[in-house]
């Protein structure tokens, strides 16, 4: 049995309000301690993730964001998508396979755990995991997510210029909510995106 899904996707970001969200994001990123990155000692995926959170009786965080991002989604009666269009905002690439895309953390976790969540409770570490709430999920493609791994902004930015600005300032609110520090090298870099922000 395969049910549609009705979803309104995620839209392009609106160039006329760039301005506004890139000077809220300079405010909040100033609000965030600078440090040094703490050890990648003990971090494990499972200390994030052991599986999707259910939010929605069957769907988890998971298989929700792929019908909020994706076009004419459909999926079987487990809630898994089994026909959708995906456009991936890192590299403009349009999917048309659940195969070809991957829910990306935009703080990957291994970079939140050396920004100061290694002290956080496992219970807090799941909820940022599978947050619906801060722009912290998102549909990319298979091929984005590799190459971006773990890496910061300092490291890795979408190959798309274009998106330079809704990377930054959805980063920066991740980081500003759940109180994680920025590393001297990764705030400038994160200031640089923003002012690609346009209106």
């Amino acid at each position: 049995m395969v049910i549609p899904i009705i979803a309104v996707p995620r839209a392009a970001a609106d160039t006329s309000k760039q301005p506004q969200a890139a000077a809220l994001a300079r405010r909040m990123l100033d609000q965030l301690k600078v440090a040094q990155p703490l050890s990648i000692r003990g971090y494990s995926h499972r200390r994030f993730l052991p599986r999707w959170a259910h939010h929605r009786g069957r769907c988890d965080a998971r298989e929700i964001v792929l019908a909020r991002d994706g076009r004419r989604v459909r999926k079987n009666a487990n809630c898994h998508p089994v026909k959708g269009i995906w456009h991936s905002p890192y590299d403009g690439k349009r999917l048309k396979s659940e195969k070809q895309v991957d829910v990306d953390h935009v703080v990957p976790l291994a970079y939140a755990w050396r920004s100061g969540a290694s002290k956080w409770s496992q219970a807090r570490r799941r909820a940022f995991a599978n947050d619906l709430t801060r722009p912290e999920l998102i549909v990319v493609s298979h091929s984005a997510n590799i190459a971006k791994g773990g890496q910061g902004p300092q490291s890795w930015r979408p190959p798309r210029r274009g998106y330079w600005c809704r990377y930054a300032t959805s980063w920066i609110t991740v980081k500003h909510h759940y109180r994680l520090f920025v590393t001297r090298k990764e705030k400038v870099a994160l200031l640089n995106m923003l002012r690609t922000c346009r209106g």
